[in-house]
């Protein structure tokens, strides 16, 4: 993949405070109970959507950030989806699939949604996907995904596939680091995922990684809250430059520990999450620089985009993040969705009129769904972390390209 022309636009200049932390529990503003069974709901009556989000673990601090997203597009469209009043039902992800499946397992067989929302890392979702097959119930991933589902059906995504971030840095890394790249992060399968990403097509792209063994280094997750034998080791490595995943707590504690570290002044480069969303206040100026590989940024001055900020921050008193994105577009299809199916809404007609949805008009610019992986083909941006106003804001520096 070629990277794209450098892209000039004029951002939109935005004061927001810190980006929300802590769980917020919701229903949309409406009442009454949704389907009695998988036999499908009465034609004017409300439905019942679930959303599986982090609210303990390492994670948690996505969790809002998912939340927020989804009851936007609710506020915007008068509690509804599809015509239909809708009721939010909150679970909590946790860490991974001991959490998760729990979770989902309720929201199918006790609450009887129509659909699930959320799941953000990798191992979750390939967990549920046996579980949302056998029920015929559709998951709408709103973060990171497995590059491979064998059985994608009933899992579709407004996020993207997990390898993609770094396929999509890697050849504009290559172009601009003179040298070697240590590449870094963590033991499960989102971590396996991202750096698979980077380091297959930096590698077809004629680059040399920095490590030792030539292999990704993996710290245990998520265990690892000291960082600092690793950077030992980068800075003995002779690396150019550094690529990296880590999200949440990991995030935190990677960023301000490297800023401190002998490896500060080794060009950072990640997948977005590392400081995306409620991680980046308190990394602080520890993450000024960070180059980072993200489908979405805040400062996108696209008619759609300048909406959602509005709207965001109007409720929230803070920027959007690619999360708060990603739910929102979960939301938008399942508004098309659910008024696609017409009156008979079940989760299996929500599921055929999914794939069918076409274009969806997002704050990330337009896009759909490839219709084999169920994930999005979309454009990609590089951002950098650097002073907007009164606040630290991940800013647009170019397109990378398209992916999916």
């Amino acid at each position: 993949m070629t990277p794209a022309k450098h892209l000039i636009r004029r951002p939109i200049r935005v004061t927001a405070a810190a980006l929300v932390a802590g769980a917020l529990t919701f229903t949309a503003a409406c009442s009454g109970s949704a389907a009695s069974d998988k036999g499908g709901s009465s034609s004017n009556g409300p439905i019942k959507i679930g959303l599986t989000v982090p609210l303990t673990g390492v994670y948690a601090s996505i969790g809002p950030d998912l939340q927020n997203g989804f009851q936007t597009y609710l506020d915007m469209h008068g509690g509804k989806l599809g015509g239909r009043k809708v009721e939010t039902v909150v679970a909590d992800e946790g860490d991974g699939p001991a959490t998760s499946v729990p979770s989902v397992t309720r929201l199918i067989k006790q609450e009887k949604v129509m659909a699930v929302v959320g799941l953000t890392n990798a191992a979750t979702v390939a967990a549920n996907v046996q579980l949302v097959s056998d029920n015929k119930v559709p998951m709408i991933g709103a973060v990171g995904r497995p590059g491979e589902i064998k059985d994608p059906r009933y899992v579709w995504h407004t996020s993207y596939l997990s390898e993609e971030p770094g396929v999509a840095a890697a050849p504009y890394i290559k172009e601009t680091v003179p040298g070697p790249v240590y590449a870094i992060g963590p033991d499960y399968q989102g971590g396996w995922d991202q750096l698979r990403g980077f380091t297959e097509t930096f590698a077809k792209a004629g680059g040399k990684l920095a490590n030792p063994d030539g292999k990704t280094k993996f710290t245990p997750f998520p265990a690892t809250t000291n960082f600092q034998p690793y950077f030992n080791e980068i800075k003995n490595s002779g690396a150019k430059a550094v690529y990296t995943f880590y999200a949440g707590t990991a995030a935190v504690n990677f960023v301000k520990q490297y800023k401190q570290s002998d490896v500060k002044d080794i060009p950072l480069y990640a997948a977005g999450f590392l400081t995306e969303g409620a991680v980046l206040a308190p990394e602080g100026e520890a993450a000024k620089g960070v180059l980072t590989s993200l489908n979405y940024t805040p400062d996108l001055d696209i008619p759609a985009n300048r909406a959602f900020v509005a709207a965001y921050q109007a409720k929230f008193n803070a920027l959007p993040t690619m999360m708060s994105m990603t739910a929102f577009d979960a939301a938008a299809v399942l508004d098309k969705a659910i008024a696609a199916a017409g009156d008979k809404v079940t989760p299996e007609t929500i599921n055929a009129a999914i794939s069918k949805v076409g274009k969806i008009d997002s704050p990330r610019g337009a896009w759909e769904f490839n219709p084999a992986t169920h994930a999005p083909v979309q454009k990609w941006y590089l951002r950098e972390v650097k002073q907007d106003g009164s606040t630290l804001s991940n800013v647009m520096v170019r397109e990378l390209g398209t992916l999916g």
